[in-house]
This record gives C-alpha cells, structure tokens and sequence, in this order.
C-alpha cells in the first residue's frame, strides 16, 4: 500500500500520556489545576515575558488580547491580508473594523512599508502576522506604533520559538498570542495563550477569560466576559510538548534544511524566505511556484495527492474573503494575491523520517518536472 504523508501531524513524544492520565486519576479534568498554573509560568518564560494567560484556542486568545486594550466598535486596526482569517475575525468580534495591508515579497509578511498611510484617527492598533513561522520586520513596526500611539500584537499562533534579532517571537508587542492547535509546533489540541510585560493587561485577560469574575469576590461579574478557559487536561499536554520544545524545533530545522538541499535549486520553485535578521521555525514548509506553473498549481497538488503527499493552499487573503471584500473595494494586494495564488505547504511535521522528507522531494521534482515542460 502507498504510504500517505499528511501536511501536518502532532508529534507526542514526552511526557503528554503520563500527564494526562495523571489529570484522569486526580479528576482535576476541568479548568483548575496544576498544569494549567504550570503551564502559563513556563510558557511565560520560554517567550521571555512576566505573564501568560491560557484559554481555549488561538482565536480567542486574540479576542481576549483587542478586549483587554480596550478596542471599542468604530475602531480599526491594521491586520495583514494574507493570514488565516481568525487574526481579523477577532476584531470584527469587538465591533472594529480590520484594515488589511498588502505583503512584501521577500518575506510574504506584512510590508511596514506600506503601514502609516493606513492609519487614521480611528486607528488604535497593528496585528503582525509571523507567517509560516518567519517573523515580520519589527523594529519599524515598532516605531510606527510609537510615533502613532498605537498597540501592537503579535499573532505568533504559527511561530513558537521563531526570534527576530535577539528577541524571541511574543516578546515585543503590548501583547501576543498563540495557538496550540493540532498542527501547531506545540499543540495541547486546541488551545491558546495571551502574553505580555504588563500586569494590568494580564489581570484583565485572566478575569475576561472567566466569565468576567472578580478575582476576589466569587460569582461577582462587574464586566462582562467569556468562557474561553483551557482545562487541565489540555495543558498538562502542553507542559509536556514545551519539555520538549528544542527538539520540536530542531526537527523542525532539520525538515527544512532537507528540503532545502534537495528543492532549494529545483528550477520553478521557490522555498519559503530565511531572512538574515531571523529565525524562521518553519511551522509549514511552504513554496512558490514561478510564473510558467502557476496554472498548473491544482494539477501539481493533484499530482502529488495521488502519489501519497497532502498539501495545503496558502491562505486566500482576507480582503477576498465575502464578509470583508465589501470595505476593501477598490484598494489593491497585489503581492499578497501572486503568493497566494502560487503557494503551497508541503509535508513539515517533527514527525517527519528522512525517508519520508526524501520521498516528498522526489515527487515534487517529478510533479514540476511533468508540468514544467
């Protein structure tokens, strides 16, 4: 029978069984218990900031972060178009508008570039996307934010561990968030965090997390909140996968660099940016096709599909997308719509043999060698 390799898949190769069932036995199930408060420390630590806030997903730990800062409706921030589209939903959820900008190719991030003209007087904040697991450019970034008076969050659900500069992904923004979804490079399932260097805006994501409780006066709600709690037994797998986070991320490197050495020259082909200035965690391996195979993209996939390798589409950029497409009429994307339309992700879990990583080269050269004619 051909061997299926799947785009991603989970690697759980520590401590998450015993954790778990340890959680069963106790019956601390829920959303008390030890590995919630352990995890949030030691996630803490690893970004390099004083808090970290769980709850139950990616998505919402966005929500949480925009509430906390404040954004009221009639507000804008400024998202990238080319990201999954829970980044802007999140702030559609607060009544605001997101106001997407187009991508840079050398990256495929948001183009800093490209910020201060978005901004307005209804603007209160940036959301960077650190895509596929590359950082975006932040110093200037950082210094529009400033001069403007505007937040800045990171969305880092894809780039656990990924560093710009000297600094690790998560610590730069008022506030970042990360998903643990299945996928992810660290995964509890599903499953989130909110982190930064302000106290306040912790206590106030820890309280909206909960229903919008007191902290020191039970079943006293004085702001309205959320459930978006993460239980127990979801963070006992992450205590367990951040155990092992060096060689979550050396597998990661490793992956890349194979496909690096066998595609990195393959004519038609581009792989996925590694900027002098970054560390690029490779949460999908993802590739450009060049102009003369872009029409061939479905057929390439369906190519490779047959053959037993899954792929996945980039991101259709946002201002695309129906609920959206309406506040965007007439502004142009056009860098973000080339990648889009001739990207794709390639198999790139920790899980990942060299047998296997070679066995997907080989395929990808066949496919762009049958298209490429």
């Amino acid at each position: 029978m051909k061997k299926f390799i799947p785009v991603a898949e989970p690697a759980l190769v520590g401590n998450e069984k015993e954790y778990v069932m340890e959680c069963m036995d106790s019956t601390w199930i829920s959303s008390s218990g030890k590995y919630v408060d352990r995890f949030e420390k030691e996630f803490a630590s690893f970004c390099d900031v004083g808090h970290a806030v769980s709850c139950c997903n990616g998505t919402v730990a966005i929500h949480i972060a925009l509430m906390a800062l404040g954004l009221e409706p009639g507000d804008e921030v400024i998202v990238p178009t080319l990201t999954f589209t829970s980044t802007a939903n999140a702030v559609a959820y607060c009544g605001a508008k997101p106001v997407f900008v187009d991508s840079e190719d050398k990256t495929w991030n948001m183009d800093p570039g490209l910020i201060e003209p978005l901004v307005t007087d209804k603007t209160k904040g940036i959301i960077v996307v650190h895509l596929y697991g590359h950082p975006v450019n932040m110093d200037p970034v950082m210094e529009i934010a400033k001069k403007r008076g505007l937040f800045v969050i990171e969305d880092a659900a894809e780039a656990h561990g990924a560093r710009y500069k000297d600094k690790v992904v998560g610590s730069m923004g008022e506030m970042s968030t990360f998903s643990f979804y299945g996928n992810k490079i660290l995964t509890t399932g599903e499953g989130g965090m909110v982190v930064t260097n302000d106290e306040a805006l912790a206590s106030k994501a820890r309280q909206l997390k909960g229903q919008g409780m007191d902290p020191k006066r039970r079943y006293w709600f004085p702001v309205l909140g959320y459930n978006y709690r993460m239980t127990n037994v979801a963070a006992a797998i992450g205590v367990a996968q951040l155990e092992k986070v060096d060689w979550h991320l050396e597998r990661r490197r490793e992956v890349a660099d194979q496909y690096a050495k066998r595609l990195g020259d393959l004519s038609g082909l581009t792989l996925q940016p590694q900027m002098s200035w970054a560390t690029n965690v490779y949460w999908m391996n993802s590739v450009l096709l060049d102009e003369r195979l872009v029409e061939h993209k479905d057929a390439i996939r369906k190519k490779l599909a047959d053959d037993g390798i899954e792929t996945r589409p980039f991101f259709h950029p946002l201002h695309t997308l129906p609920m959206y497409s309406e506040a965007n009429r007439g502004l142009e994307f056009p860098v973000a719509e080339k990648i889009a339309t001739a990207g794709f992700s390639i198999p790139s879990s920790a899980t990942l043999s060299a047998e296997d990583v070679s066995s997907v080269c080989d395929k990808v050269e066949e496919a762009i060698g049958v298209f490429g004619k």
